[in-house]
């Protein structure tokens, strides 16, 4: 199945945990990592702390959701991912973003992601590599969220 996971972090050298983020993620098995954004600076939503570092990508994995899930928790988890509260700056955030042609609604997950068309840190990536998934108007909905697409490599 292809997912698209978003990746974020805001704490301590974020760009080096995104880079081995998606190091791990490729590690997983049976998957690889088909697709890579640029990486892009955003304010905080619904929070304050540090600027975050985002980007998305895409992944052909055999995993199935909730142990995709379990996967890159466990990831976040060896990067030092602490939860004291909702929102809270991180070390790093993975999200499933998407599984094509896939709904999921249960305690643990839900996809697509809820808040995932309200995002500018979302959208901007995603349309680098998946276009066809975020349509001009939810762009221009997200357009006054401070966002910066930063220079490759990352």
């Amino acid at each position: 199945m292809i997912a698209w996971i978003g990746l974020g972090a805001n704490l301590g050298d974020a760009p080096k945990a995104l880079r081995a983020a998606v190091h791990a993620i490729q590690e997983l098995p049976g998957t690889q990592v088909l697709r890579e954004s640029a990486l892009y600076r955003s304010a905080p939503v619904g929070a304050t702390g540090p600027d975050y570092h985002n980007a998305v990508i895409a992944v052909d994995t055999a995993l199935a959701p909730h142990d995709l899930l379990a996967a890159l928790q466990a990831i976040e988890t060896a990067a030092g991912r602490e939860r004291p509260w909702r929102n809270a700056p991180r070390t790093l955030d993975l999200d499933i973003l998407l599984i094509d042609g896939m709904e999921l609604e249960t305690p643990a997950l839900t996809v697509p992601h809820p808040l995932w068309r309200e995002r500018a840190f979302v959208l901007r990536p995603l349309a680098e590599i998946a276009p066809e998934r975020v349509p001009a108007e939810w762009l221009a909905a997200v357009q006054d969220q401070r966002i910066e697409r930063l220079p490759q490599p990352w």
